[in-house]
């Protein structure tokens, strides 16, 4: 075809005729024209293609053999909102023989011929998402146009990655075996211009990469009756079907057309794990502990609604998420509150469902907006004996321990709670103490019980069940402390 026979300086006089870049190689500039011409087929693209074949030729001279003329037709008559076969892909409308635009190597992608290139047009975006880095956009969103009055509608789209894109893609390290961390993934949103787009599935979803269907997220269980299962809406991974090489890869959508519109964008990614956003976090989102303690200050001094402003306000330093003890202390900047939540596992959490909602006041906490408590922080290290703290109006804080746990501490005077009369209820240890058996039970019950704080805690990090916090397990013993008395 015309495009195919252009040279290097007629590419980039086209490419530049509609504001696309006009830099690299031939074949990617051949690739980026082709695009232009599947998806921006308006009759002033094709007026325009038409001009270059022919001023190019018409400067040979008479002694050099002429290719064959171009078909004649109007570029006008191109099938851009004709109907087309079911399941097929030539249109119904067919141009005269010998046009091989790579446009009709099947229905169009969009189905409609877009505005001239100088009229400003509001265009779909896709929001960021924390786990992919994008490193170059194959197809900005294009909406999904029926193509007749059918429920089940098919809309294809073909692309091919340069090399540069190949390399990156086969030096990625696998995430795990088979899955590389760049990837060639599919995007889908509602066609919507006001604001950045969540991901967002069309029903009866499909989509075939060359020849074979690729696997889209199933749908989470719904234990209500009457509610339907939710589908988790993110990328979809098409590079273990795709062509590393210069071939064309042609990609099928197949979607169910109820009335709502769709569109669709490629883009090649960097798939991040929870660990690497961990490690960013750490490095750029600690904040001081200063910061934090004139935060503190502010809250107490300035919240009119605080019934606890004079005195001071708590704050745990056992996770809501995990019931553990906190280890990167965490909360989003738009949180109203000084509670944190462990970052460690918040990631690995919005790594397998992406909600990225705070645990703790149910508002969006997105990645972006996560800080590193550098008080608490601090706090953890310092204090290891309690599991919760209060802090003052002048930025200082203090541990909170329960009146029983206090009893129970070996700082405190536990002879005089030994000196009651256990009468042996309590079970006979190895150790010995001046003032008796039951003294002796007290104390090394306490110390049993601190001793193996650390390693039992180190172990609940591996477990992920219901146990709760170390203080529960202390619990026990003061019970059984109060009933022999």
């Amino acid at each position: 075809n015309m495009v195919m026979s252009f040279r290097v300086s007629d590419l980039q006089m086209l490419l530049g005729f509609v504001g696309r870049s006009k830099s690299g190689l031939k074949h990617e500039l051949v690739t980026r024209a082709l695009q232009l011409v599947q998806f921006d087929c308006s009759p002033e693209v094709f007026k325009k293609i038409k001009e270059l074949y022919e001023t190019r030729y018409s400067k040979k001279g008479s002694d050099v053999a002429q290719p064959p003329p171009p078909p004649q037709h109007r570029p006008e008559a191109l099938p851009l909102h004709s109907s087309y076969d079911r399941g097929g892909a030539v249109a119904r409308t067919l141009p005269p023989p010998g046009i091989d635009y790579p446009a009709l190597y099947g229905k169009y992608l969009n189905g409609l011929g877009r505005l001239p290139p100088k009229v400003a047009k509001p265009e779909v975006r896709l929001v960021k998402l924390p786990f992919y880095t994008t490193l170059d956009e194959l197809l900005k969103p294009t909406e999904l146009v029926p193509q007749n009055n059918e429920k089940l509608q098919e809309s294809p789209c073909i692309f091919a990655l340069t090399p540069r894109q190949v390399e990156l893609i086969r030096n990625s390290r696998e995430l795990q075996p088979g899955v590389k961390s760049v990837q060639v993934v599919l995007r889908i949103c509602y066609t919507d211009t006001s604001s950045p787009q969540e991901d967002q599935y069309p029903p009866n979803i499909a989509v075939k990469v060359n020849h074979s269907y690729c696997s889209v997220p199933g749908y989470y269980p719904s234990n209500k009756p009457g509610v339907e299962p939710k589908r988790p809406c993110r990328p979809i991974n098409l590079t273990h079907l795709m062509y590393l090489s210069a071939a064309t890869n042609r990609i099928t959508v197949t979607w169910g057309n109820y009335g709502k519109s769709y569109s669709v964008g490629l883009y090649l990614v960097r798939q991040m794990t929870s660990a690497e956003l961990l490690q960013r976090l750490k490095t750029i989102g600690i904040k001081h502990p200063e910061l934090c303690k004139a935060l503190v200050k502010e809250k107490l001094r300035l919240d009119p609604d605080s019934e606890i402003a004079t005195t001071g306000v708590r704050v745990s330093l056992i996770c809501p998420l995990v019931k553990m003890r906190l280890s990167v202390p965490c909360r989003a900047e738009t949180c109203a509150h000084l509670q944190c939540f462990d970052a460690v596992f918040y990631l690995q959490m919005n790594e397998k469902k992406p909600t990225w909602m705070c645990p703790v006041c149910d508002k969006p906490a997105p990645y972006d907006q996560l800080i590193i408590d550098g008080l608490l922080s601090k706090i953890l290290t310092e204090c290891e004996d309690a599991d919760e703290i209060e802090y003052l109006v002048d930025g200082s804080w203090c541990p909170i321990r329960a009146e029983k746990e206090r009893s129970c501490s070996p700082q405190c005077p536990i002879l005089v709670l030994g000196s009651s009369d256990v009468n042996g209820l309590l079970p006979t240890p190895n150790g010995n103490s001046e003032n008796g058996k039951a003294t002796a039970d007290v104390v090394d019950l306490t110390l049993d019980s601190s001793s193996s704080e650390e390693e039992e805690e180190e172990d609940e990090e591996e477990d992920d069940d219901d146990e709760g916090p170390q203080p529960k397990r202390r619990c026990s013993y003061e019970k059984g402390l109060v009933s022999a008395c």
